[in-house]
């Protein structure tokens, strides 16, 4: 709280038209204790008398009436009569000052001001420290005015500070505080608590005048004449100026101060026309609530928002007019804020933590305009203010976008005061996810009223009061059932889901919040009749209900809510369970033409809007929800065959996402094969079918998951049977790819894990082979390039089907197939032991190759390599043969002279010889065919190549190129005529590129 040292100005003015001063004469001007003669009971007496009526009187009027009214009212009155009046105007609950000191109420700090440092630091339990320190002095009650000192002991930081505190006060509310120590801030500092809780806990102890006006009434011209002299001679300085001007301004018949009948008193209480409320800084809540606007949600600004709120909450729970007040403040900050015209100029939405603010801001409004204890006037004004906030352009929508026509909640205010929403099946606003959160409070309100009357709280009221509240309830029926009976017809209602992410993510939370406050409460009889009745009553309560046979196509889905109500009626009654899940499984948003199956069966029906696909932003999260419902019922139908049968029907019919359904196999997979049981065949084949509809959802889309999703399917069936296997191999075409269905399934049907898993004998092992290698044959001729190679894995044991699968290779060589992958088959037939298959392989795969002069780094250079090597090592004819295509497909001089030199090192047809032990043990010669065409070729490659550098060349790369000049001459020489044929090239080179002078000189220096 903005602690202003100035004291405030007096109210009003003081005088006593029927004033009689010789009624006074010999009256004691002095003070008295507050807690004296006839004091109220509960100061520090030992014996407790009857309160006088006097007491009772004096404190209802200290409560009710302004002392203007009092004095106006009655022309004397006795001063015993003001004393108790004065006397009784203080607070007496701590719980107000607590209020306004801290933010939390007092009994929440208290329970922890032992535990948390910075709770500690609270003013109120500060305050609450100093008073009970005895730093608290000098307390003097004059009238309606507290004043007095509280010392802030001196630590290691700060030496010892002494602060003048003083409190007006009326009726039962502190109006104005000021303190020396100069803290600003929202609430009352510790130093004002202190003197505030010294008042409350020690009255005996405070020393208690009339409003000083009645003191000065009592005295002489004398009296009064030494009393002002006095005063100006202690405090000259400071008021000596003041009252020279007023001492001017008294002798001057004209003066403005000689037209007002009496004087200003601030310690007579206020006047008829003040506003009774507690003191409230609004600078400094104007100056929070900004500062923390413009922190954007850093050091913790949201949270001391959300604090605010709470305030605001707790004034209005108190029936604080504050609250209003506060509230009204806060606003015009968030109103002023300068992101907001920021946002909308850029067309880009509010963040998600600001969007919770404004949530708040529209709720605690709604509070307060349908708050019952208020005046029809306040209402009036408060509906001004909302469409005057309304009116300005920058005032968000409720969903907090901007450009977009989402209603406006400050717009939407006056209807709800003026018109009572409908509920039916477009139902725009439901009950669950209103601003309000009228069932969410609802169910609070009750459960609160429950535990309260279990705990005894209600016979402190009297028998009138509590009658209306019990005839509330019927014979058998309590608090917490009808909570919960309200809670199930609020998440029951259909409704439809609103336009807008954050919207809609709010109808998501509130559901959810509800749901964790049912899930709190434990299950007797009378409530499982409850939840009985209401789930009848939802299935059978037509377009009103979310569970009814019709529903809109955008209403809000069941599935959350429904999963609470199966498992919570699944053990007192499956068969209402399973029919109100199974119809909440349905999603109509996804459907794009009403139901034609079975329409004998209603439930599956809905409404359909055509032509219209709305925007669902937590679709996703809905879908989930979906799933999360079918995987309990699964669940909970293990070892029931009609029930998983239904179930998997309706997961079926009703889910759409491949994801899902996915994950509902893996769920009933793991469910019947849990190791402390056998495993559940019916529930594996519900696996086993929800795995074989992901397969063909996925199966023309992209999905990051399909490989997962295969292994997993043959698994599955694996679990099931070895006649499940066979099925999906025999209808492979409607599950998998080509490739899957060779790489993957084939595959791991054919080994040995699968055949140890399945106990197979030989009869049921050659079947299964049988079915994976037709296949296998099947898919090579779908998809030769991709499961060539796999087909010829699986049909090595069968001698027909690999020679199929051979020629389906060549067949496909020709058109389709690259040559990585020719190069990849030759690869492994070579090393199955098929040499000339290898090679005839490899020749193919030649006739696709194509490799430029600077492709020195391809990674068919080793393929190249190893087919040259491979033909060398057949012999002289199949080298022969290859060379040729060689020089056509490669045109790069470093892998021609690679394959040149291996060519010359070894004799050729190792391998031949090896079988039919015949040698010659001769090189080749590099002057005959075939190798004479190879240098040839390599020689041009190396002209060709040089030219094409030299075209480019930067003077940086002229050392490099020196270097391939001299792997040149290498080759060159191996001709017989190979040095006369590098001179003459070398000085073509000279010529021809002589303008390349410094290159052309190191040519000179190294050849010459």
């Amino acid at each position: 709280m903005a602690e202003r040292v100035q004291q405030p100005p007096a109210k009003r003015l003081c005088c006593r038209p029927g004033y009689n001063p010789a009624c006074r004469q010999g009256q004691r001007a002095g003070g008295v204790l507050c807690g004296g003669p006839g004091s109220a009971p509960g100061g520090s007496g030992k014996t407790h008398n009857p309160e006088s009526l006097l007491d009772i009187a004096a404190r209802r009027v200290a409560e009710k009436w302004p002392f203007q009214r009092v004095e106006e009212r009655f022309e004397r009155i006795p001063e015993p009569v003001q004393r108790r009046i004065v006397y009784w105007s203080f607070p007496r609950s701590e719980k107000e000052i607590c209020m306004y000191s801290s933010f939390n109420a007092g009994g929440e700090e208290s329970g922890t001001s032992g535990e948390n440092h910075e709770e500690t630091q609270l003013p109120f339990l500060r305050g609450v420290t100093l008073l009970e320190g005895g730093w608290v002095d000098n307390v003097l009650q004059v009238g309606f005015h507290l004043s007095g000192t509280v010392t802030d002991p001196a630590t290691s930081s700060q030496p010892e500070i002494i602060c003048s505190v003083s409190v007006s006060f009326d009726r039962c509310k502190i109006t104005a505080v000021t303190c020396s120590c100069g803290n600003k801030d929202i609430f009352y500092c510790a130093h004002v608590v202190a003197l505030a809780l010294y008042r409350v806990r020690k009255p005996d102890q405070v020393k208690l005048h009339l409003p000083i006006s009645e003191t000065l009434f009592q005295m002489s011209r004398d009296q009064l004449q030494k009393f002002v002299q006095y005063l100006i001679s202690v405090h000259h300085t400071e008021v000596l100026p003041t009252a020279q001007k007023l001492a001017d301004e008294i002798l001057s018949t004209n003066s403005e101060i000689n037209q007002v009948h009496g004087a200003p008193d601030p310690t007579a209480g206020a006047s008829v026309d003040d506003e009774n409320c507690w003191h409230l800084d609004e600078e400094q809540v104007q100056e929070q609530v900004k500062l923390f606007l413009s922190q954007g949600g850093y050091h913790g600004s949201g949270k001391q928002l959300n604090l605010l709120f709470s305030k605001v909450r707790e004034m209005l729970r108190m029936r604080d007019s504050n609250g209003a007040r506060m509230l009204t403040l806060i606003t015009e900050q968030f109103m002023a804020d300068p992101r907001l015209a920021l946002w909308r100029q850029q067309g880009t939405t509010m963040t998600d933590k600001y969007r919770q603010l404004w949530d708040e801001l529209g709720a605690l409004w709604m509070c307060i305009v349908l708050n019952p204890h208020c005046k029809t006037e306040q209402k009036c004004w408060w509906l001004k203010q909302l469409r005057r906030w309304n009116s300005v352009d920058v005032c968000p929508w409720e969903d907090g976008n901007h450009g977009n026509d989402l209603p406006n909640l400050t717009h939407s205010l006056p209807q709800e005061l003026l018109h009572k929403g409908i509920t039916s099946i477009t139902n725009m606003e439901g009950w669950v996810g209103h601003p309000l959160d009228p069932i969410g409070t609802l169910f609070s309100t009750l459960t609160e009223t429950g535990r309260g009357a279990e705990e005894g709280a209600y016979p402190k009221l009297g028998p009138l009061q509590r009658f209306p509240v019990q005839r509330l309830l019927g014979e058998g029926e309590s608090y917490v059932a009808l909570a919960v009976e309200t809670a199930l017809i609020g998440l029951g209602q259909q409704r439809v889901m609103p336009d807008g992410l954050y919207a809609q993510e709010k109808v998501c939370r509130n559901e959810e919040q509800l749901l964790s406050k049912l899930q709190e409460v434990e299950l007797d009889d009378m409530l499982v009749k409850i939840f009985r009745k209401q789930a009848v009553f939802l299935l059978e309560s037509g377009p009103y209900s979310g569970h009814g046979e019709i529903v809109h196509r955008e209403s809000v889905p069941m599935h959350t809510f429904t999963r609470y109500l199966f498992t919570s009626l699944l053990p007192h009654d499956a068969e209402l369970a399973y029919k109100i899940a199974l119809r909440a499984m349905r999603l109509p948003v996804l459907e794009s033409t009403a139901s034609s199956g079975d329409l004998s069966r209603p439930h599956h029906m809905v409404s359909v809007v055509p032509n219209r696909y709305p925007r669902w932003f937590t679709l996703t999260h809905i879908e989930s929800q979906q799933c999360e419902l079918a995987s309990t019922m699964l669940t909970a139908a293990k070892g029931d065959s009609r029930k998983l049968e239904t179930v998997l029907e309706s997961i079926q019919k009703n889910i759409h996402s491949s994801s899902h359904i996915f994950k509902l196999g893996q769920d009933a997979f793991k469910i019947a094969t849990l190791m402390d049981s056998l495993p559940d065949i019916t529930l594996l084949k519900v696996s086993l079918e929800l795995g074989l509809q992901v397969m063909r959802i996925t199966l023309s889309t992209l999905n990051w998951r399909r490989r997962e999703m295969v292994r997993w399917l043959v698994t599955c069936a694996t679990e099931v049977g070895v006649y499940a296997l066979d099925s999906i191999m025999q209808s492979w075409f409607t599950l998998f790819t080509p490739t899957e269905a060779t790489s993957i399934v084939a595959t791991t049907v054919m080994s040995n894990t699968t055949i140890v898993r399945l106990h197979l004998d030989c009869h049921q092992q050659e079947n299964l082979a049988s079915s994976a290698r037709t296949l296998a044959l099947q898919c090579a001729m779908k998809d030769p390039q991709n499961c060539a190679l796999s087909a010829l894995t699986l049909c090595e044991k069968d001698h027909i089907a690999f020679e199929t699968a051979y020629q389906i290779v060549l067949d496909a060589a020709a058109t389709g197939m690259s040559y990585t992958q020719l190069f990849t088959i030759a690869r492994y037939m070579e090393h199955r032991g098929y040499p000339m298959r290898a090679y005839k392989l490899a020749t193919l795969a030649m006739a696709h190759l194509n490799l430029s002069y600077n492709q020195d780094t391809h990674p068919a250079i080793n393929d190249v390599l190893w087919a040259c090597a491979l033909s060398h090592s057949l012999g002289k004819n199949e080298l022969a043969a290859v060379i040729p295509l060689v020089v056509k497909s490669v045109k790069c001089a470093t892998v021609l002279s690679d394959i040149l030199r291996r060519c010359t090192l070894t004799t050729p047809g190792l391998v031949s010889a090896l079988h039919s032990r015949r040698n010659s043990g001769k090189l080749m010669s590099l002057d005959k065919a075939p190798l004479r065409q190879l240098l040839d070729a390599t020689i041009g490659a190396y002209i060709n190549t040089t030219h094409s550098r030299l075209t480019h060349i930067s003077p940086r790369h002229y050392s490099e190129f020196i270097e391939f000049l001299g792997k040149t001459r290498e080759t060159f020489l191996m001709a017989q005529d190979g040095h006369i044929q590098f001179t003459q090239f070398i000085d073509n080179l000279k010529q021809i590129y002589k303008g390349k002078k410094k290159l052309m000189m190191l040519v000179r220096e190294r050849f010459g």
